[in-house]
Parts: C-alpha cells; structure tokens; sequence
C-alpha cells in the first residue's frame, strides 16, 4: 500500500541521517549526522520528493519511532523526510553483527582466519535468516513510501537482498544498489554456502543499476555473478568513486576549535622541527593499524637519525566494540603504541601520540599539520582519509597508500604505494616521505586534492540517480 505522501526519491542505508539520544527527563536529543549520504542528499533539492529509510540503532532511536510512529518529525531532520524502522532489537543484532559485519564484511575485506574460520552451522543459519527478515523490513518499508515509477538508491552490504525483494513488490520502481565496500574475488566470495552466495547477488540483481566505487570492485560482482549465476542478467553495473567535500573540509578545518586542537597536538608533538607522520582511522580490522606501528617503529630501528625528530600521530576510534574481536585489536594497537613509546621514547619525545576518543576537529588539526599521510588498509572500498588530509594539508603531505585501497585507483600516481602486508617496505615508503623535498611534496599534495575532490558528494549522489533515470 503506498502512502498518500508518495516520494520520488528514496534512499535506504542502515544509519540514517540522524539518531537519538533519550535524556533522564524523558526528553528526545536528536544529533544529526554527516557523511557523503547526507551531503548528497541535500543535492538533490527542497522541490524533490524524496525520504530516507534507515534503522533505529539504539534505545532512543526506538523511543523516537514509538513516539512518531517512524516518520520523524522535520524539526529534527532539517526538513529531511526520515522513516525510522524499529527492527526487533535481537533481530537486528544477528543481522548487523552475525551476518553483515562478522560475515559479509570480512569476505569482502579477505579477513578470515581459514584455518579456523569460517564456521557456517545452524548457528550462522539462524543468524541469515534474521538477516532476511532485516532486509525484508526495509523492502516493505520502500514499497510503502515509494511514489509510482520512483528512484530508490539502496546502500551497501546491509541491504544486499532488499534490491531483489522490492522488486517483486514493486516492479515499477527504479532500483539502485551501492556497495561502499570492495566486493570480494570469487574464490574468497565462494567461502559462502553456495545457496546464500547465490541468494546475495540475485539480491542485488534484483535492482536495475549495481554501481561500486571503483572498477576493480565491479569486475569482481560481474565475476562472481559469471561464476555463480551465469552473468548480470539485465542488470546494469556502474561505477562511483566518491570524492572529498572540499569546500565543506576547507571551511571546517579552520573553525576555532580545530585551532585549539592544533596548539594543544602541537604541545604533544614537542619541537617545532618535528615532522608528524598522521593517520586516522576506526580500529576496523581491515584499516591495518598495527603493521602500520610495526612499520613506524621498524623506521626508528633501522634509521636512528629520525629518533627525537619525528612523531607517529594516530588516531585509531573505536569501531564496533560489541565484538570481541574488535575489543582485542583496539587493545593491540595500544599495547603496541605504549611499546614503542617505552623503547624509544626520551623525556622530551614521545614517538607515538595515540588518541581513541572520536574527535573530528582534532583529526583536522592533525590534517593540517600532517607531512606524511600513512593509509596502509589491508583492503578498503575507498578510504576518504586518503582524499581528505591532501585537501587540508597546509604544507604539503606525502600520501603513503596501500594498493589495496580504492583511492589507489584516482591516487597512486602521486602517492608512494605500498603493499599493506610489507612493513619492511613501508618503512622505507615513510623514510623516503620524510625526506622529499618540499617543492616535490607540494606539488604532489596540489594534484592529490584535485583528484580526491573530482567527484564530490553531491555529484556523486546525483551521477547515480541521473545514471538510474537513464
């Protein structure tokens, strides 16, 4: 049944645009979110139709949809029309983090311990089907709020069967799906029982455009699909690689706060001559932050001349500390940061300054005073930290990159590449970072930026519902 405010645009995610937190006095705290979503969205324009179906992730969110009935209310969204689906709490646990972040994730992101795992039993099976019934509330929801022959862009691994799902409800609408992570070879992706491998890409198949963020991710749904289901079908693939927001990053690094961020990094980085070698990441375990230290700390082994004049500023957030193997890689980074710290480290140098409290304005900071960027991911869909700090830098930053990165693709020709496993080697990347001249350092940093900022979130988000309407 289509509701009587029929939209013509819809986009579907896991996380929305907003979330709630319930205070002591019963009051709703709404905190809106940010991300190439949200700014792309907000391209397509007031005199569009348009709403977005997303989960209740927490106990406020769920409050929030008891008390609105899920379509929040547009004070809260910036005049975004939002659905909010309260999906049975243990439901949704086995669908994000049994399936979705313990399975699909780590096939697309080669992270298996094969010897050990994966397990597929009656466990995991349990554990699909709350999956199914995840996507199907999201089907339903769509089909619901749909306006006839509307545009729906479906995100990412969560909702891979929602595609396939609308389509037998609403065979007039325009589907789109995007992957925001790589999509995994076949001989990994086929660790999968063969029946929900095959259920997954006839999920996506179900809509009529598949579109990744770079090609080799495409290549590898189009093999998989060869493999396993005999090709594409009608299904159209395409290609996205989502860019920085330039105008926005430029203008937000220099707000008050990141200043003070700045002096406050400054006093902990010590001298003034010191160069600073930046990352910032989520500790997921595909982001590679412990070789990344075993890297740095294999610098200060091998060339003491950098001891005392250079200092490793990482920050590694947590990220999903509900699964214990995330817990003890947040707890390895640390481990391994107050390591160094104790081997190397002077009274007035500290090699490693490691910080675990989200903080955007001080990942700014970092940003500008970075002179070497290290984004080492074992594997990444894209990797946004690679596009920003090039945009921010105010001095000029070398990019270290791993080639297992999707932004290698725009990037690599003004990046030092490195294979993510090889910490000998990325050592040595650092080494000949540090030591670029300035000029060279600068003029690679000016070409960066403009190729991380080609397609902005904004036009991203509109290249895929114009190729959509095509």
């Amino acid at each position: 049944m289509v509701t009587e405010q029929a939209a013509q645009v819809l986009v579907a995610s896991n996380r929305g645009p907003l979330s709630y937190t319930l205070r002591d006095d019963g009051a709703l705290e709404p905190k809106r979110g940010g991300g190439g979503l949200v700014s792309g969205l907000s391209a397509i324009g007031p005199e569009t139709d348009a709403v977005w179906v997303c989960a209740a992730l927490g106990d406020g969110d769920r409050e929030a949809v008891r008390r609105t009935g899920g379509r929040l209310d547009p004070a809260d969204t910036g005049g975004q029309r939002v659905r909010m689906l309260d999906i049975a709490p243990e439901v949704y646990a086995d669908a994000y983090n049994g399936v979705a972040n313990s399975t699909l994730w780590f096939v697309h992101h080669l992270l298996y311990q094969t010897p050990l795992e994966p397990v597929f039993g009656p466990e995991f099976r349990a554990q699909w089907a709350s999956y199914e019934t995840y996507n199907r509330a999201f089907a339903e929801a769509l089909a619901d709020e749909a306006g006839e022959g509307a545009s729906v862009l479906v995100q990412d691994y969560h909702l891979a069967l929602v595609p396939g799902m609308l389509r037998a409800l609403r065979p007039d609408l325009r589907i789109g799906h995007f992957s925001h992570t790589p999509w995994a070879p076949v001989d990994y992706f086929r660790l999968l029982p063969d029946d929900i491998a095959r259920q997954l890409l006839r999920g996506i198949l179900g809509a009529d455009r598949a579109a990744f963020l770079t090609r080799r991710w495409a290549d590898a749904f189009t093999a998989c699909c060869a493999a396993l289901l005999g090709g594409t079908g009608n299904t159209r693939i395409g290609v996205h690689g989502l860019g920085a927001d330039a105008d926005f990053l430029r203008e937000r690094a220099h707000r008050p706060d990141v200043d003070e961020r700045m002096e406050s990094l400054r006093a902990q980085i010590g001298g003034a001559d010191r160069k600073t070698i930046v990352r910032v990441d989520r500790t997921e375990l595909s982001k590679n932050i412990v070789r990344g230290l075993l890297a740095y700390r294999l610098l200060l082994a091998d060339r003491p001349e950098w001891r005392e004049r250079v200092v490793h500023v990482a920050f590694a957030y947590p990220s999903r500390q509900d699964l214990a193997v995330y817990r003890d890689y947040t707890a390895e980074v640390r481990r391994l940061a107050d390591e160094i710290n104790a081997e190397f480290g002077t009274d007035g140098w500290l090699p490693v300054v490691l910080h675990v409290k989200d903080d955007f304005a001080r990942s700014l900071a970092a940003y500008r005073l970075a002179d070497v960027a290290l984004v080492n991911p074992i594997r990444d869909g894209m990797n946004l930290v690679a596009k920003e700090i090039p945009v921010v830098s105010e001095h000029g930053c070398v990019l270290v990159l791993s080639r297992e990165a999707g932004a290698y693709e725009e990037l690599s020709e003004d990046a030092l590449v490195v294979n993510p496993y090889d910490i000998t080697a990325t050592a040595s990347a650092l080494h000949e970072a540090l030591t670029m001249e300035p000029h060279e350092r600068a003029e690679r940093t000016k070409r960066l930026a403009a190729a991380a900022t080609a397609l902005p979130p904004q036009r991203w988000f509109l290249d895929q519902l114009d190729a959509l309407r095509a």
